[in-house]
C-alpha cells in the first residue's frame, strides 16, 4: 500500500464495517467457544504428559519436543486469550479460565509456569503492544529494538549468527526482562516513583531492587520448578532418569524459544509492513493499523492452528482481542473481504517466508515501511 493511498483510506467506514463483524461475533460468543478451550487445553496437556512420561528414558528430541509443545501451549492459547478476556463473557465458566483469577496466587505455576510474570504479560503485551503497534511506544518493535545491531559495525554474517543465537534463549533474555521493566514502570508512574537500575545491566543486576526482583519473582522461580522440582520427580527411577529429564527439559527450552520466536516475531515485521511515526487517532485508524501492521500465516482447521497457537490470525487478533480462539476461523474469511472492499493489502504467508523477512529487519538489509497519518481524528484510550 502507497503512503498516498493509506492516506486515503476511509477510517469511518472501515470502522463501521469491522464494529459490525465485532458485534456480530459478539453474539455468537458461547459456551461452545469454552469446550473449544478445553479441547486445546487436552491437546497441550496431552503433550506435557507424554514428553514428561518419556523424557526419563533417556534424553531424546521427540521427549522434549512434545514438552516444548505443552509449555508452548499453555502461553499462547491458554494465557495468550484468557487474560485478554476472551471467555470473561461466558456464562458459568470456572474462574480460572477468567483473567482476574487464571496465573494468580497460588495457581501461578498450575496455570502458567513461564519465566514471564502473568502480571508483567499483561502490561507489557495487552496494554502498550496492542495499543501502540509499530509505534515507538510498542515495547516489541522489532525495527526499534535492533537498531544496536542495525546499525552496529558488526559483518553481516555475524548478524545472522547473532540472531541464531538469540532465537535459543529470547524467552529468558528479552520477554521475561522486557515485561519485568514495563510492569515496574507502569507501578512507578501510578505511584509517582522514580526507579533506579534500569539500564540493561542493571535489569540482571543482584545489587539493584529492579534486578533481585527480576531474579526472585521470574529466573528462580522458574527455574527451580523446571529444572530442579519436575526432574526430582523422577528420582524414585533413579539418577539416571532425573538425569534424563532434566536434559530433555533443557533441550525442551530450546525448542519452545525456537518454536515461539518462529510464530511471534514475524507477525509484525518485514519490509511490506508498516511503521507509524504519529500517535493513532479514532477507531478506524486503530483499525487500519492493526491491519497494516500484522501479518497471518495459514489458517483453517484447528490442527493446523494448534501448532501456530493460534498466533495465525494475528490481523484478526489484533483487531479484537477479547474474542475465544475458535471465533478466529469465523471472522478470518469476513475481515478479508473487508479489506478487498477497502483496497487494504491483507497479507497472509508462510510462517517461514515471514521468518526471512523479519531477520532482514532484524539484521538491517531491510526496513519496515513508515507511513504519516492524516491528524483528522480524536485520539484513541488505551483500557487496561
Amino acid at each position: 500500500m502507497s503512503l498516498n493511498s493509506y492516506q486515503t483510506v476511509d477510517r469511518e467506514q472501515l470502522a463501521k464495517d469491522l464494529n459490525e463483524i465485532h458485534q456480530d461475533v459478539l453474539s455468537r460468543i458461547g459456551e461452545a467457544d469454552f469446550t473449544h478451550l478445553k479441547k486445546m487445553e487436552r491437546w497441550g496437556r496431552v503433550c506435557s504428559l507424554l514428553g514428561y512420561g518419556t523424557a526419563w528414558i533417556f534424553p531424546n528430541p521427540i521427549s522434549a519436543l512434545l514438552i516444548s509443545q505443552g509449555s508452548f501451549t499453555r502461553w499462547t492459547q491458554m494465557t495468550h486469550p484468557v487474560v485478554h478476556k476472551g471467555y470473561d463473557k461466558i456464562a458459568n465458566v470456572p474462574d480460572s479460565y477468567t483473567s482476574k483469577k487464571f496465573a494468580q496466587g497460588w495457581r501461578r505455576f498450575l496455570d502458567w509456569p513461564d519465566w514471564i510474570t502473568p502480571a508483567g504479560w499483561h502490561q507489557e503485551h495487552d496494554v502498550l503492544h496492542h495499543y501502540n503497534l509499530g509505534e515507538k511506544l510498542d515495547p516489541d518493535h522489532l525495527q526499534h529494538n535492533m537498531e544496536w545491531l542495525r546499525q552496529s559495525n558488526i559483518p553481516m554474517c555475524l548478524r545472522y549468527v547473532l540472531v541464531a543465537v538469540f532465537t535459543v534463549a529470547w524467552k529468558i533474555l528479552y520477554y521475561a526482562p522486557r515485561t519485568h521493566k514495563e510492569l515496574r514502570l507502569s507501578r512507578a508512574r501510578q505511584n509517582k516513583e522514580t526507579l533506579s537500575g534500569m539500564t540493561r545491566l542493571g535489569a540482571w543486576s543482584l545489587f539493584t531492587e529492579h534486578g533481585r526482583a527480576l531474579w526472585l519473582q521470574s529466573i528462580l522461580p522458574y527455574v527451580a520448578f523446571r529444572f530442579v522440582l519436575l526432574p526430582a520427580l523422577f528420582l524414585p527411577l533413579g539418577t539416571f532418569a532425573a538425569t534424563s529429564v532434566l536434559l530433555t527439559s533443557i533441550l525442551a527450552e530450546v525448542f519452545t524459544n525456537m518454536h515461539s520466536f518462529l510464530v511471534i516475531i514475524p507477525n509484525h515485521a518485514g519490509d511490506d509492513v508498516m511503521m507509524f511515526e504519529e500517535r493513532g487517532k479514532g477507531r478506524g485508524e486503530f483499525y487500519l493499523r492493526q491491519i497494516l501492521g500484522s501479518v497471518n500465516y495459514p489458517t483453517g482447521s484447528d490442527f493446523n492452528d494448534f501448532f501456530y497457537g493460534w498466533l495465525n490470525y494475528q490481523v484478526e487478533h489484533h483487531l479484537w482481542a477479547d474474542i475465544p480462539l475458535s471465533q478466529y476461523q469465523y471472522v478470518q474469511p469476513k475481515v478479508v473481504e473487508v479489506c478487498k472492499k477497502h483496497g487494504i493489502p491483507y497479507r497472509q504467508e508462510s510462517v517461514f517466508k515471514r521468518l526471512f523477512k523479519a531477520i532482514d529487519i532484524m539484521v538491517g538489509r531491510t526496513s519496515m515501511l513508515k507511513a504519516t497519518m492524516p491528524m483528522t481524528e480524536q485520539p484513541l484510550k488505551a483500557t487496561g
